[in-house]
């Protein structure tokens, strides 16, 4: 699946705003499916009078002479629900299947009753046959197969089948009732008779479903704009546990079967699947009405959540990639203004790159990769058939300043490097599914390298993956990458899809490269995907290969086995901060935490890790070492009192651990930087800025360590390290009302007189020529943050910029505002300006189709800095006009501002019922935490307290007050903090 946000892909406040918005809407549609779901088990038409648009698209298709019907004699098929406490106990009540029965083979036909002459409204109705080819492993009288919001119409067993014979059936076993066990999503069969083991059966079902718009679980459509045109589509996301929603079936990774699909499509759309069309041919429905049948080659082996569908009316380009073709399809908008063709040049060379590093060819004679309008999970993998968000596969030829050329390559990379870690080599179950995401996140960036060998290849592995992984991995809070338990529940298999997956999975295939050799990993890797291909792998098997690899040289050693360092790293949750004294030369490592307290780790029983040391002295690399113990002594890392001794660990970061150094050692660092900072490399500039403030943050060592390494800054030139400063120097918890205490014009002074020359070099480039940063990386998602804190430090310069932007944009629309700072411009456009500039805003608002820009202006907006200004904003967004959308919160981005926090304070307390009303009662739980943002007292929050009164339930208040009490301390914390700093910078400045 595609890679999340949090791993480390730069999102901008209008990017979240969005995300936060789907998130809310996808929220929303699950409640609602859930409502139904908890009323009918099964979908029957009948069930639902009036739910669909009409009684003709609801009349199921003509059935064909081989769909299965009710067993001879037997009557009317016994098809009910059985709830867990109306049922004897039995393998239904497990979330694993019985191992009875494995799939051979699917002959799967879905006919979705979707129209371009009849556009549904919310949902629609599908049906569907399928054959399952199953060989028996234990004699059973029921078989299970997962299946969720499905009406089973039929259900025949025929069987055994004669292998002599093409597999013709010999007999048929009686079906005596179908149910359904809907807590753990299976079907259930009741035989007539038992199967027997050794033999092949094939279970014939008919089913029926519905389509649910936007859901993006199982079947989903989307409406779109296309050619001026309301136009809709099909498509599928079957990730993880989502098959059992479209069809019945063994929906589980490691029961890998082949696939013959058949879509029956209205005649102007096209169906797409995993393999090359085979065949169309034409049949007619109850009504009369034409359709169109699509056949497709039998797929490789492949689990379930690989299938994919799309029926569609898109166009699409094609190339052809060493006798393979590969097509991107997308609205033909879209593909007429060439917004796919990036994506088409990249596609076929990062496919050969893959093929030659691991020496195995694409096992599909083709490619499909498809731009839909909207995908939650902006990517996936399917073999054969790719899903794309638009938004992260096209691009507009004049798109050269947002880094959307790397994310596209990213994410592209990311998904083709799934077709062979995850499609033909799957993880034997869900809790090593790292052993894909994680591999395909380390991947992504290795084909980036690959086609640009300058990229900045650690720099940006560390401000994408590393930073942000290591800010929320925490011992005992956070999960392992490899869960040891198998039997959590299906609703969490999803959350394994987080950045603990990718991201830190990631972190560790770089970290494993990194103490090998690449020859190495890759040595093993190909002795992995070729031993494993079209079938199932766990952890210890890719460790076996790698133990191979290494016990066949003799050039690398290890001080215990791939296994042992390597499950130290997956099976705990967490990392070490890793402690050296360069006085002694004495090395140790304790699990971290947050906010660090004496003793802690005399508290726990978490185990260490056996960790590999790259370091450098002096400048030059030297011999990795590996601290496999709580505390070891190198004396080779002493350093002497002299001003060029020094010693850095962790060498290029590619080891997932945070540094800490003893008194000295941090003196000798910041030193070196004052005297010549280009001694030290940009990562390891990064490094020491990163580990230091948030080691300082979290009590292992002081806030004034930190400082210290910021005073050579008006020498730094390099825009990722002053990204990483600003990061951790300008944050929401430190800076909170900052203007209103002594720190805002210490920090001001501070800051301004070492960003002079920064500033002044990427100013010139906005100023005379900003396309030279389209192919820098760095600066593109390092300059929002540069331009922003100056602008709020009050330089003249920035500010006075932003209203020339933001005035030459406003009067020509073509004088595009570079897209990096275009959020600080318009932000400050309206801080600067007057009710004149801000109607404006709002009239480019109202005329404004795309997403992203609108969540741009709905923040630009709250800038204002008139109180009667944001008082009329908010009860234009609880009048609903003209924002039409639910998806942000306009009170909360209101009250998120300097003086937005007071105006959202006194307009809640006036309009509680009207904002409830409009965000739901939650949004004003989330308000008062955000208006409570800066209270330090128990009295401020009773009176706070006080004023919602009575909006809150009983148990809202107590949850309110506890949360409200968490701040506080908070905030308390943060104040000593900021006297510290405050301190520090009057001695300094």
């Amino acid at each position: 699946m595609g890679t999340p946000s949090s791993s480390g892909f730069y999102v901008s406040r209008a990017v979240a705003l969005l995300l936060a918005g789907l998130v809310a809407a996808l929220l929303l549609a699950l409640v609602i499916l859930a409502a139904f779901y908890g009323h009918c088990a099964r979908i029957p038409p009948s069930a639902l009078p009036g739910f669909w648009d009409s009684e003709a698209e609801c009349s199921p298709p003509r059935r064909q002479k081989s769909t299965p019907t009710p067993t001879p004699g037997a009557g009317e098929l016994a098809v009910t629900t059985t709830p867990r406490h109306e049922r004897p106990p039995g393998p239904w009540d497990h979330l694993r299947l019985p191992p009875w029965l494995l799939p051979l083979h699917y002959d799967l036909e879905l006919w979705p009753l979707l129209r371009p002459d009849k556009l549904p409204a919310r949902s629609f109705l599908f049906f569907g046959r399928v054959n399952i080819t199953v060989r028996c492993t234990v004699a059973t009288v029921r078989l299970l197969l997962h299946s969720l919001f499905q009406d089973c119409e039929g259900a025949e067993v025929r069987g055994p089948l004669s292998p002599g014979t093409g597999n013709t059936t010999v007999g048929r076993v009686p079906v005596d009732k179908v149910w359904f066990a809907l807590d753990t999503e299976y079907m259930v069969l009741e035989l007539g008779e038992p199967l027997q083991p050794g033999s092949s059966y094939e279970l014939q079902l008919s089913f029926s479903g519905v389509v649910f718009e936007d859901l993006k679980e199982g079947l989903f459509f989307s409406e779109y704009t296309d050619q001026g045109e309301r136009r809709v589509l099909l498509a599928s996301q079957l990730e993880p546990t989502f098959a059992r929603f479209v069809f019945p079936c063994f929906d589980e990774p490691a029961l890998k079967a082949t696939f013959n699909i058949t879509i029956i499509h209205h005649p102007s759309y096209v169906a797409l699947s995993n393999m090359p069309k085979l065949g169309q041919s034409e049949k007619e429905d109850v009504n009369g009405s034409k359709w169109t049948v699509t056949t497709f080659s039998t797929t490789p082996h492949m689990p379930t959540y690989l299938v994919a569908f799309v029926i569609c009316d898109y166009d699409h380009v094609n190339r052809t990639e060493r006798g393979k073709e590969i097509r991107i399809w997308a609205r033909k908008d879209a593909i007429a203004s060439g917004n796919a063709d990036f994506a088409l040049n990249i596609t076929g060379p990062t496919f050969s790159f893959l093929e030659d590093l691991f020496n195995i060819s694409y096992s599909l004679p083709k490619t499909d990769i498809i731009a839909l309008p909207s995908f939650d999970n902006h990517a996936m993998e399917n073999w054969g058939l790719m899903v794309f968000d638009e938004s992260v596969l096209l691009l507009e030829p004049k798109d050269l300043l947002t880094g959307k050329k790397t994310l596209i390559a990213n994410i592209v990379s990311h998904e083709i490097a799934h077709q062979w870690f995850g499609n033909l080599v799957t993880m034997n179950w869900w809790n090593n599914v790292w052993l894909k995401e994680g591999f395909a996140s380390y991947f992504e960036y290795e084909v980036i390298n690959y086609f640009n060998p300058k990229f900045p290849r650690n720099e940006v592995f560390f401000s994408n993956i590393l930073r942000h992984v290591l800010r929320e991995d925490h011992t005992l809070v956070t999960r392992a990458v490899a869960m040891k338990m198998e039997n959590f529940k299906t609703s969490e298999i999803v959350e394994l899809f987080d950045m603990f997956t990718y991201s830190k999975g990631a972190s560790m295939a770089r970290m494993l490269s990194s103490f090998l050799n690449k020859h190495l990993f890759v040595s093993a890797l190909k002795s992995y995907l070729n031993t494993f291909s079209y079938s199932n792998a766990e952890q210890d098997d890719l460790w076996r290969h790698f133990q191979m690899a290494i016990d066949d040289q003799s050039t690398v050693t290890l001080p215990a086995k791939v296994k042992n360092i390597m499950d130290s790293w997956t099976q705990q949750s967490g990392f070490p901060v890793i402690t050296l004294n360069v006085s002694t030369g004495i090395m140790k490592q304790e699990p971290f935490y947050l906010e660090k307290v004496k003793n802690q780790t005399l508290l726990t029983n978490n185990g260490t890790w056996i960790v590999p040391i790259l370091w450098i002295k002096n400048g030059t690399t030297q011999s990795s070492v590996w601290l496999d113990q709580s505390s070891k002594v190198f004396p080779e890392m002493q350093v002497s009192d002299s001003d060029h001794d020094w010693v850095i660990l962790n060498l290029n970061m590619t080891g997932y651990y945070r540094v800490n150094y003893d008194k000295l050692g941090w003196k000798k660092l910041s030193q070196l930087l004052e005297k010549d900072p280009k001694a030290i490399p940009i990562i390891h500039r990064l490094q020491l800025i990163d580990d230091a403030f948030f080691l300082s943050k979290n009590n292992y060592i002081e806030i004034e360590t930190a400082l210290e390494l910021t005073k050579y800054l008006a020498e730094e030139d390099e825009i990722i390290v002053w990204h990483t400063v600003l990061v951790n120097l300008v944050t929401k918890d430190l800076v909170s009302d900052v203007k209103n205490s002594d720190l805002y014009p210490l920090l001001k002074k501070y800051l301004l007189k070492r960003l002079y020359s920064i500033w002044n070099i990427y100013v010139t480039i906005i100023r005379e020529n900003v396309l030279v940063l389209q192919d820098d990386y760095l600066a593109l998602i390092s300059l929002e943050k540069l331009f922003g804190t100056v602008c709020w430090l009050g330089l003249e310069d920035c500010l006075q910029l932003s209203k020339e932007l933001f005035a030459k944009w406003v009067d020509h629309p073509e004088n595009e505002i570079p897209y990096p700072i275009k959020e600080v411009v318009l932000c400050y456009g309206i801080a600067l300006g007057s009710d004149k500039e801000w109607d404006i805003l709002l009239n480019i608002y109202t005329n404004t189709t795309t997403e992203e820009e609108k969540l741009q202006l709905i923040y630009a907006m709250s800038c204002s800095k008139d109180p009667w200004i944001l008082n009329r904003y908010m009860e234009y967004a609880i009048s609903a006009s003209p924002f039409t959308s639910n998806e942000t919160n306009i009170i909360e981005v209101v009250a998120a501002s300097d003086v937005g926090w007071y105006v959202a304070k006194d307009f809640l307390v006036n309009n509680w019922q009207a904002v409830s009303e409009r965000y739901g009662t939650q949004s004003l739980i989330n308000l008062i935490y955000t208006i409570g943002r800066a209270i330090t007292t128990d009295i401020q929050i009773e009176e706070l307290q006080q004023f919602f009164s009575n909006v809150l339930e009983e148990d809202q208040r107590i949850k309110v007050h506890t949360k409200l009490q968490t701040i506080k301390n908070e905030n308390l914390k943060n104040n000593k903090r900021r006297d510290r700093m405050a301190e520090w910078l009057r001695r300094n400045t």
